[in-house]
C-alpha cells in the first residue's frame, strides 16, 4: 500500500460518500436518477448567492464559465472547476507514480477515491477564498464573506455528491458531463431564442435580431453581425458548422480486427478514434487557464491594483475600471472575443490561439500515460479481456507494438485539431464557446455508446470484461 494513500486511511470514514448499488440499477431507474441530478444542478444555476448583489458577467471568463458548468453570482460561481482541478492534480501524482496506485485492488481504489474526495474539498475552499478575496463577488464585509464561504463550500460538496451519484451507477455517465452538458445547451439556447433587449436596440437572441433587421431594413452586414460580442447570426450559423465538423471527426478512426481467444466465431473491431483522448486535455487545458486568471486577478487587486510590480505584471496587467486583463499571462490565456477584438489585437488572437493548441497538445500526450491509454495499457486491457488480433501471437509485446504505430501519432494529431477548433471558433463568436461545441458532441457521443453498450452487455454478458 503507498504510502500516501495511506494518509487518508485515518478521515476515510469521515468523508461523506454514495453507496453503490447492492445489484445492478435497471436503465429506466438510471435514467430518472440523471434526470434528479440534473433538475438539482439546473435549481442551484439560478439561485443567487445570498449577501452580494447582482454581479457583472465578466467576458474574459466566458469560455471558462461554459466549460466548468459554472453560473456567475449564483450557487454554481465555482462550478465543477474544484473538482476538476483537484483531478487533474490526482491523477498528475498517480501517472508520475508519486502515488502508488493499483487499480485492480479494491482497497487502493477505495482510498484513492478518498484522496480525489479530499483534494477537490480543499480546492473549494481555495477557489471560494479566491472569489471572495479577490473581490470578484464585491466589497463585502467580514460577516458577509463567511456567508459566502458556507453557500459556495455547500454547493461544491452537493456538485461532488451529485457526480458521485451518478458514476456509481445510480445514474447514466458522469455528473460532470452531464452538467457540462446542460450548461452548454441552456447557453445556445438563450443566445438563439432570448427575448430580453440588448443595447443595439434588438433582442438578445440571434435569431431574433436577425429577423428585426430585416424587419428594420437595414444594411445586409447587420443582419449577420453585431458588436461588443452580441449574439449573431454569424455565431449561429457557425455553431451548426462546427457542430456538424466536430460529429464528422467523431466518426473518424483506425479500427484494428480482433477476435475472443476461446469463442472462436466472435470477431469485431477495436476502433482508435481520431480524438482519441476525447475531450480531457481540453478540460484540463481550459482548468489551468482559469486558475491563472483566478490567481491573476487576485495578486492584482490585493498587491498590484496600479499596475506598476514589473513582476506580477508579468502574471497578469488589469484594466482597473472593468477587471479585464490587459496584459501578461493572463491575457494572452484568455480568448479576444469576437471579430472586432481579432482584427484590433491580432498578435494576441495568434498567441492565444498558440498556446491553446500546444497545451492541448501536450496534455493529450500526457495523457495517454496517466490515464491508462498509452500503447502498454491498452495491450493489457485487451489480452485480460480475452481478446486477441488475429495474425499476431497472443503476447503483449507485438500487441503493444502494432498499436504505437497507431496511438501516439493519432493523439497529436487530435490534441492539435481540438486546440485549433477551441481557439478559432471563439473569434466567430460560437454560441457556448467552440471548447462547449467540442465538449457537447463528445459528451453526447459518450452517452450514446454507453447506451450501446449496456444493451451489448445483456445480450453478451461475456464481453463485459471487454468493455470495462
Amino acid at each position: 500500500m503507498g504510502r500516501f494513500l495511506e494518509l487518508f486511511r485515518p478521515i476515510s470514514r469521515f468523508i461523506p460518500e454514495v453507496k453503490p448499488p447492492e445489484r445492478k440499477v435497471s436503465f429506466n431507474q438510471r435514467i430518472m436518477w440523471t434526470l434528479i441530478a440534473l433538475i438539482i444542478y439546473l435549481i442551484m444555476a439560478e439561485t443567487p448567492l445570498y449577501g452580494i448583489p447582482k454581479v457583472a458577467q465578466n467576458e474574459a471568463l466566458y469560455t471558462m464559465r461554459v466549460i466548468f458548468a459554472q453560473s456567475q453570482g449564483t450557487l454554481l460561481q465555482l462550478g465543477i472547476g474544484p473538482i476538476v482541478t483537484a483531478g487533474l492534480i490526482i491523477q498528475l501524482l498517480a501517472g508520475s507514480d508519486i502515488i502508488e496506485f493499483d487499480n485492480t485492488d479494491p482497497e487502493h481504489r477505495a482510498l484513492f477515491t478518498t484522496a480525489s474526495k479530499v483534494f477537490s474539498l480543499l480546492m473549494v475552499i481555495l477557489q471560494a477564498s479566491l472569489y471572495i478575496i479577490s473581490g470578484t463577488l464585491g466589497n463585502v464585509d467580514f460577516g458577509t464573506s463567511i456567508i459566502l464561504f458556507g453557500q459556495l463550500l455547500a454547493a461544491g460538496l452537493v456538485i461532488m455528491m451529485l457526480d458521485e451519484l451518478v458514476q456509481k451507477g445510480w445514474g447514466i455517465g458522469s455528473g460532470i458531463s452531464l452538467f457540462i452538458v446542460a450548461g452548454i445547451t441552456k447557453d445556445i439556447w438563450w443566445s438563439s431564442f432570448s427575448y430580453f433587449t440588448m443595447a443595439d436596440g434588438k433582442r438578445m437572441g440571434a435569431i431574433l435580431a436577425f429577423i428585426e433587421s430585416i424587419l428594420r431594413r437595414e444594411p445586409v452586414w447587420s443582419w449577420f453581425y453585431r458588436p461588443q460580442r452580441l449574439p449573431s447570426m454569424i455565431g449561429f450559423l457557425t455553431t451548426i458548422a462546427v457542430f456538424a465538423f466536430v460529429i464528422y471527426v467523431e466518426g473518424m478512426r483506425v479500427e484494428l480486427p480482433i477476435s475472443h481467444a476461446m469463442f472462436r466465431g466472435f470477431r469485431g473491431k477495436m476502433p482508435i478514434k481520431l480524438l482519441y483522448v476525447s475531450n480531457i486535455p481540453v478540460i484540463l487545458a481550459y482548468a489551468l487557464f482559469a486558475n491563472v486568471q483566478l490567481f491573476g486577478q487576485l495578486v492584482w487587486t490585493r498587491w498590484n491594483p496600479d499596475n506598476t510590480n514589473k513582476i506580477f505584471n508579468l502574471l497578469g496587467v488589469y484594466n482597473s475600471t472593468t477587471g479585464a486583463p490587459i496584459g501578461g499571462l493572463a491575457y494572452y490565456v484568455s480568448s479576444p472575443g469576437s471579430l472586432d477584438a481579432v482584427v484590433a489585437a491580432p498578435v494576441r488572437a495568434i498567441v492565444y490561439a498558440c498556446i491553446v493548441i500546444g497545451i492541448c497538445v501536450v496534455f493529450s500526450l500526457t495523457w495517454l500515460e496517466i490515464g491508462g491509454l498509452g500503447a502498454s495499457n491498452m495491450a493489457d486491457q485487451l489480452l485480460g479481456s480475452g481478446m486477441q488480433v488475429p495474425g499476431f501471437r497472443r503476447s503483449r509485446r507485438p500487441i503493444e507494438n502494432l498499436l504505437n504505430r497507431y496511438i501516439p501519432t493519432i493523439t497529436v494529431i487530435g490534441g492539435f485539431i481540438v486546440g485549433a477548433l477551441a481557439a478559432i471558433s471563439e473569434f466567430f463568436g460560437v454560441f457556448g464557446s467552440g471548447m462547449g461545441a467540442l465538449l457537447c458532441v463528445s459528451i453526447l457521443y459518450q452517452y450514446y455508446q454507453t447506451m450501446v453498450q449496456e444493451q451489448v452487455e445483456d445480450l453478451y454478458p461475456f464481453l463485459r470484461g471487454a468493455f470495462r
